[in-house]
C-alpha cells in the first residue's frame, strides 16, 4: 500500500516513503461498516440482501435510518481511498502490468463470487422460490439471476481503474506531442504545505449535488439488473471521489489536510444532517420525486453531510489512528477478504439465529457482535489456503 518512487521515469512526482497506516485503519473501519450495513438490512425494512427477516417492531426504522445515512458516504469514501493508490501503482508497474494486476486482484475475486459464493449466499432465497414453484429450475435461477451482490464495488472499481489507464495514456500521448519531452508533473507538495480546503469542499459538494440531481432525473431506476448496482443514484459521487483520490495522491491532499478540518468537517456534517432532516420533514415524499426542486434541496443537504463526514474521518484517523501493531495489521491484511466473504457469514448467522425472538434492534446488535469477529476469522482461514493471498 505504501507509494514508492517510480523506477521507470523521471517525470513522475516523488512518492512518500511513509506508510499511511491511518488509511489502512480507515479501510478496516469502513469494512466493519459494510458488515454492519448488511446486518441492518437483514433485520430492517429494506429487503435488498440475500437473507432478510423484515422488522416486526418500530426499532426496524432505526436500522433503516442507519442504512440510509451510511449509504450517503461510506462507499464514496471507499472509492476515494481506492483512487488514491491507483496513480502510484500505475507509476511502479506501468500501464500493462497495472491492468494485469487489477484483473487479478479485482477481476478474479469478482468471478469467484459470481460463480461460487453467490449461489451459496442465495441458496435460502432459491429454496423459498423453488418451494413456491417446484417447476422452477435452479440452474435457470443460477444463470439468469447473475448479480454481483456486494461485489458491485469491485466491479465498478475495476472499470474505473481501466478508465484511468485509458485517460492517462491519452494525456501522456498528448503531453509528448505538446511538451516535447518536458517534465509533465510538478513536484509533489510537502506535508507541511498549506491546503485551503473548506471553500473547495463546499463548492465540490454543491457541484456534486447538482450533477447527482441531473443524473437521477435521467436515470431514476433504483437498481440496475445484470450489472447488479444497488445504488446507481450514487454513481456520480463514486466517480467524483475516485477522481479526488487520484488528485489527492498527486497533490498530497491527505497529509496536507489541516488538523483544523477536524472541526470544520463535523460542523459541515452536522449542518448537512440538520438541513437534511428539515428537508425530509418539510418536503416529505416530494423530496424523493426525481426532477423536482425538492430533490435538489435534499441532495444539497445530503451531499454537505456526506462530504463533512468524509473530511472528519480522514482527519480523525490521521490524527488518532496513524499507527499499526500485530492486531491492526491482522485486521488490515484481511479486510478485503472480509469484504468478499462476509455475505456467506451473514447468511449463515441469519439462518442459525432465525429462531431467536427479539426486536429488530436486539437481533442486529447480537448478530453484529458475532458477525464482525467471525468475518475476520473466516477471512484469515481462507487466506491461509495455497494461492488465496494472490487474489485476497
Amino acid at each position: 500500500m505504501t507509494p514508492r518512487p517510480s523506477t521507470t521515469t523521471t517525470t513522475r512526482p516523488p512518492a512518500t516513503t511513509a506508510r499511511l497506516f491511518f488509511v489502512d485503519n480507515l479501510r478496516v473501519f469502513l469494512t466493519v461498516l459494510v458488515v454492519l450495513h448488511h446486518v441492518a438490512i437483514t433485520y430492517g425494512n429494506i429487503p435488498l440482501w440475500f437473507y432478510t427477516e423484515p422488522a416486526q417492531d418500530p426499532t426496524g426504522g432505526l436500522l433503516d435510518l442507519f442504512v440510509v445515512l451510511n449509504q450517503t458516504f461510506f462507499m464514496g469514501l471507499f472509492f476515494l481511498l481506492a483512487g488514491y493508490f491507483v496513480p502510484g501503482a500505475a507509476d511502479r508497474r506501468g500501464p500493462r502490468s497495472f491492468v494485469r494486476e487489477r484483473l487479478v486482484r479485482l477481476g478474479a475475486p469478482l468471478l469467484l463470487f459470481l460463480l461460487l459464493l453467490r449461489p451459496l449466499a442465495m441458496a435460502p432465497a432459491h429454496a423459498d422460490m423453488l418451494a413456491a414453484d417446484p417447476e422452477l429450475s435452479y440452474w435457470m435461477l443460477y444463470v439468469f439471476g447473475i448479480d454481483p451482490g456486494p461485489m458491485w464495488f469491485v466491479e465498478v472499481l475495476l472499470v474505473m481503474s481501466l478508465v484511468y489507464v485509458v485517460v492517462r495514456g491519452l494525456r501522456e500521448r498528448r503531453a509528448s506531442v505538446l511538451e516535447a519531452g518536458a517534465a509533465r508533473d510538478a513536484s509533489r507538495p510537502a506535508d507541511s504545505e498549506p491546503l485551503h480546503w473548506f471553500v473547495p469542499v463546499v463548492l465540490f459538494a454543491v457541484g456534486l449535488a447538482v450533477v447527482t440531481f441531473v443524473w437521477r432525473f435521467a436515470f431514476p431506476a433504483p437498481y440496475w439488473p445484470v450489472v447488479g448496482l444497488p445504488s446507481p443514484g450514487y454513481l456520480p459521487q463514486y466517480a467524483a471521489l475516485f477522481t479526488v483520490g487520484v488528485f489527492a495522491y498527486r497533490r498530497n491532499w491527505l497529509m496536507r489536510l489541516p488538523n483544523s478540518a477536524g472541526w470544520g468537517g463535523p460542523t459541515m456534517a452536522v449542518a448537512g444532517l440538520v438541513a437534511l432532516g428539515a428537508a425530509v420533514a418539510v418536503l416529505g415524499v416530494d423530496s424523493l420525486t426525481p426532477g423536482g426542486w425538492q430533490v435538489l434541496v435534499q441532495l444539497l443537504a445530503e451531499t454537505l453531510f456526506s462530504m463533512g463526514v468524509v473530511v472528519t474521518l480522514l482527519v480523525l484517523f490521521r490524527r488518532l489512528c496513524n499507527r499499526s501493531n500485530r492486531f491492526l495489521g491482522f485486521l488490515s491484511d484481511n479486510a478485503f477478504a472480509v469484504y468478499v466473504l462476509h455475505a456467506l457469514v451473514l447468511v449463515a448467522l441469519g439462518l442459525a439465529l432465525s429462531g431467536w425472538e427479539a426486536s429488530a434492534l436486539a437481533k442486529f446488535a447480537g448478530t453484529a457482535a458475532l458477525a464482525v469477529p467471525l468475518c475476520w476469522v473466516v477471512a484469515a482461514a481462507v487466506r491461509s489456503l495455497p494461492g488465496a493471498r494472490r487474489i485476497l
